[in-house]
């Protein structure tokens, strides 16, 4: 098959900024802004390819991050953020006392760029460790390369950038480090007909912030544990709902069909998208990977980097209105009820005149390779586990009970298939990701006897020797129609066992990586709740031959 590359890369460059002092909140209530005021942004576009003779050919890319002025609301005046060229002092508070990247003259600020949903090499994978900072003055100690090569040689679908330093994360995506990154393939895709153009086909990068009355974002600087953790908390939610840098902003559309790419960008927030007006979602991709066949839904849960592609076909809407609205709790699920100012997300405001539609929604998109689980080579158990103070307020969550440093224990073999039985012992729902590997989820089960299998667990730390078999016996939980195709992420629901068949190979394809995948430093997995993975719900991912 004739391959044809076409990728774009969204900037939603670095958005976010705070003053270097603290000293008063000035923290502004959200009912102070207006809804639906500012126009929907259309993220600049970076093409990485060019037309020689009329084919297409990859280029070189430079991404710097500056400094920039930004307003998120048209009632909110300009403020500093920053892009790239990283002073010395970062623009928001941190915490040391959770493993962190710290150079060793604690100036520049740590970064890191991750390519979420890449299947690439381990040089090129912004490894958590391979930290630098300005100038490339410091380096992290598994920091290899200035220049990172993106093969793009995966199936098409979406991706998106953001930084991933030992301990930041979630400090430097508030502060902008993100954008959206998009795999084209003509001959796969332009006989579905799907919407396309930058009219029809949107990215929507969605993420929630809370705001000081002058602009900048506001970041809390004192933790739930501050004898233990004088900063880091275990979730940070903003009182506004961003899309593409404003806040709920308004996008005025045709009654015809529209492409959406829907990157939940949010460090903890999970969303559940609906329309006021009854409009559905017609899903055609999760995560990096299109569906088989177009699932439709009235809402949609979309948990922190998650992304959802929809096609959503306004001639259908019975109003000249839409609101994109949100009912999902937080923490997830069983946290607080959204409120007046975070459960609405952006308006539409569709045209009166009926049209043509040329675009459609087929009823088969793209076939890849079932989940065969008998050629699975090995089976693993994976589980999650929080800690607490004697207050019970978290102090630092662990995947296998292990901390970031120990010694890997996951090495699959490049080119193979695992069993993955994920194993949520905490009331959070987890959305875990894994670099490189893509999966299937087979199923969730719920747990019995829970309590009693935690105390096992927290004393043995050995599903086995626990007898998970026998615990893992309740009521089985819906996989979604929508999310039952190849995923980066998924929801890991608490008290319950995740069964997910992870292939560490193409998944279109029997080609090899055109990559040593064995090569250090290595990969990682991880809960992409960001102020879970800072803290340090990460570990060691090594591929072996």
């Amino acid at each position: 098959m004739e391959r044809i590359l076409v990728f774009k890369i969204f900037c939603s460059a670095l958005l976010i900024g705070l003053p270097t002092t603290w000293a008063k909140d000035n923290l502004l209530s959200p009912s102070k802004l207006e809804k639906f005021v500012d126009e929907l942004p259309d993220m600049p576009k970076i093409q990485s390819f060019e037309v020689v003779n009329g084919v297409y050919k990859s280029k070189p890319l430079k991404i710097g991050m500056y400094k920039k002025q930004w307003k998120f609301h048209r009632d909110l005046p300009p403020y500093t953020s920053w892009q790239n060229h990283l002073p010395s002092n970062h623009i928001l508070p941190w915490d040391p006392t959770i493993p962190t990247a710290i150079p060793r003259t604690n100036k520049g600020i740590p970064t890191v760029v991750h390519l979420h949903g890449s299947i690439g090499e381990p040089e090129s994978d912004g490894h958590a460790q391979s930290w630098f900072t300005r100038g490339f003055q410091e380096v992290g100690p598994t920091w290899t390369k200035k220049e990172y090569h993106y093969y793009n040689l995966q199936h098409p679908g979406n991706l998106w950038y953001h930084d991933h330093a030992m301990g930041l994360t979630r400090v430097n995506l508030l502060a902008g480090l993100t954008g959206a990154y998009i795999i084209r393939d003509r001959e796969v895709e332009a006989p579905l007909r799907l919407p396309s153009g930058d009219e029809f086909d949107r990215t929507l990068m969605v993420f929630d912030r809370s705001f000081r009355t002058n602009g900048s974002i506001y970041m809390s600087f004192t933790g739930n544990n501050p004898s233990i953790h004088p900063q880091w908390q275990p979730e940070y939610f903003g009182d506004a709902i961003i899309v593409n840098g404003k806040a709920w902003p308004r996008l005025t559309v045709r009654r015809r069909k529209y492409r959406f790419r829907i990157i939940n960008a949010s460090n903890a927030r999970f969303f559940r998208f609906f329309f006021s007006n009854g409009l559905k979602f017609i899903h055609v991709a999760a995560d990096s990977a299109y569906l088989e066949k177009p699932v439709i839904t009235d809402e949609i849960l979309l948990a922190p980097s998650e992304i959802a592609d929809v096609v959503v076909d306004f001639s259908k809407s019975k109003s000249d209105s839409a609101i994109l609205g949100n009912h999902a709790a937080y923490p997830y699920p069983t946290g607080d009820p959204v409120n007046e100012a975070n459960d609405k997300v952006m308006k539409f405001i569709i045209k009166k005149k009926p049209e043509h539609d040329t675009w459609r929604v087929p009823k088969t998109l793209v076939k890849y390779p079932h989940a065969d689980l008998s050629c699975a080579s090995k089976t693993r158990y994976i589980a999650m586990y929080e800690y607490t103070s004697g207050d019970d307020e978290p102090t630092h969550l662990y995947i296998n009970g292990k901390s970031y440093d120990e010694p890997v224990t996951e090495t699959p073999e490049v080119g193979t298939s695992e069993i993955w039985n994920v194993i949520n012992l905490t009331d959070d729902n987890h959305p875990l990701h894994i670099h490189l590997g893509l999966f299937k989820v087979i199923d969730q089960t719920e747990l019995v006897n829970e309590e009693e299998f935690t105390a096992c667990m927290m004393k043995l730390n050995d599903a086995i020797k626990c007898k998970i078999d026998q615990y893992a016996s309740g009521k089985k939980i819906e996989v979604p129609a929508h999310e039952k195709g190849w995923k980066n992420v998924y929801k890991m629901t608490p008290g319950s066992v995740t069964m997910i068949l992870v292939r560490f190979a193409y998944i279109h394809s029997n080609e090899s990586y055109p990559f040593d995948a064995t090569a250090q430093p290595g990969f990682v997995y991880h809960c992409h709740i960001l102020d879970h993975e800072d803290n340090v719900m990460m570990r060691p991912l090594k591929l072996i031959k």
